[in-house]
């Protein structure tokens, strides 16, 4: 397709406000899916234990996350199919396969965005983190089983995400960081193989299991698909990534502008410590306002997507996408009031979303390559050495980091 025809389908095209609904919808879906309460905490407790040199972890995991979501998003907007889809034309029965890894790290996931909120309405109210993750489950099956569910769900996403950006921001300026120091561990830190599990972490939280998949698929549910998108999807996915690199920059400012005073943060709620010592006892209301309506939309994101993977596993589940969200959502609530360790729990979510990363991502870069699947589509070959770059990463430090999984567990 030459560039004249390209420009003028994408000219001729005109987005009704369903569909700039549903776009924003999609970046959004992605954006709050990561900047959940697992996010936050992931940076709170890695910037207390690896302060200034933390910074190259999100330099890295920030370059690994657009490589990982630009190649699949595009795939899958060209083939106009769903992850598990393209899977299963790359070999047989791998979708299906792929579809059972998502779901478990979706599950995973869940547990952890359960678990903040429960964090999250301790930090407001008080009330036992037990007690706040029932009620946030039965909230959350409440709003998606309402017709305008999904509306209300994409309006609170984008009033959030601004929400919280600005909230952090306005604590990095009050916290006072050494902005010299964190940008020079930018690209010198120090025991650079120690940041292996914050790394691995970093990526799994944001573009790991199903996160990635939960704004391309919302795009493909819009009716968008095809070569004339492409342009859109790069901007789309690589603003997706920018947001939460953004919020993640400005949260570890703020935590390292704390904890370089020799402040210890709380164990129970790390990123809540923060919010108090910077701004007050006040501080620790207004986090686990952010925290709790961020789990809120995560524990939506996470169950959703889930469900298109494990719907398209069985035609009898394929309509039947609010009941398997409810069971998701119920399951995830007993596994944590089960186990307990809410914050080790946000934590090993993330890790475990990374470690399925190499092989959805690495089966999209095989899809990329076959014509029977992309057509005469051709993958430029720059994305094409990122994608596998991000591969053998995640490969190496998905292994690396199996070891301090245990560890953190176990501690």
């Amino acid at each position: 397709m030459g560039n004249r025809e390209l420009h003028s389908k994408e000219k001729d095209f005109e987005f009704t406000k369903g569909h700039k609904r549903l776009l924003l919808g999609s970046v959004f879906l992605m954006a709050t899916s990561a900047i959940g309460p697992a996010f936050l905490t992931q940076t709170a407790v890695f910037t207390a234990q690896f302060t200034a040199s933390f910074a190259f972890a999100i330099l890295l995991s920030i370059l690994i996350d657009i490589a990982a979501q630009v190649n699949i998003w595009r795939i899958l907007v060209v083939t106009g199919k769903r992850g598990q889809e393209v899977a299963n034309e790359v070999v047989k029965g791998l979708g299906t396969f792929i579809s059972i890894l998502i779901a478990i790290g979706g599950l995973a996931f869940n547990i952890g965005n359960i678990a903040g909120a429960g964090l999250g309405l301790n930090a407001i109210f008080g009330i036992d983190v037990k007690i706040g993750a029932a009620i946030t489950a039965i909230l959350s099956i409440a709003i998606f089983i309402s017709k305008s569910g999904q509306k209300i769900m994409d309006v609170v996403s984008m009033v959030l995400g601004a929400l919280m950006i600005v909230v952090v921001a306005i604590v990095m300026f009050k916290a006072n960081p050494p902005y010299g120091e964190a940008a020079t561990h930018v690209f010198l830190p120090e025991h650079p193989v120690a940041l292996v599990l914050p790394i691995i972490t970093l990526v799994g939280g944001t573009v790991g299991g199903y996160i990635t998949f939960a704004g391309a698929h919302r795009i493909l549910d819009s009716g968008i698909k095809g070569k004339h998108y492409l342009p859109f999807v790069n901007k789309a996915a690589i603003s997706g990534i920018l947001t939460t690199g953004v919020l993640r920059t400005l949260l570890f400012l703020a935590v390292l502008g704390v904890v370089v005073t020799g402040v210890t943060l709380s164990q129970d709620n790390p990123p809540a410590s923060v919010f108090e010592h910077v701004l007050g006892p006040i501080g620790k209301n207004i986090f686990g306002v952010v925290l709790f309506s961020a789990a809120m939309s995560s524990v939506i994101g996470s169950a959703y997507t889930s469900a298109t993977f494990l719907k398209t596993m069985s035609k009898s589940l394929y309509n039947r996408t609010n009941l398997i969200v409810i069971v998701f959502i119920v399951t995830s609530t007993l596994v944590f009031l089960l186990l307990g360790k809410p914050v080790a729990l946000l934590i090993i979510a993330g890790a475990l979303n990374g470690l399925v990363l190499p092989i959805t991502l690495g089966t999209i870069l095989v899809a990329s390559t076959r014509k029977s699947i992309v057509g005469d589509y051709r993958h430029p070959t720059w994305m094409m050495v990122l994608g596998i770059i991000a591969v053998l990463i995640t490969i190496i430090t998905g292994v690396l980091s199996l070891q301090s999984l245990g560890q953190l567990w176990n501690g």
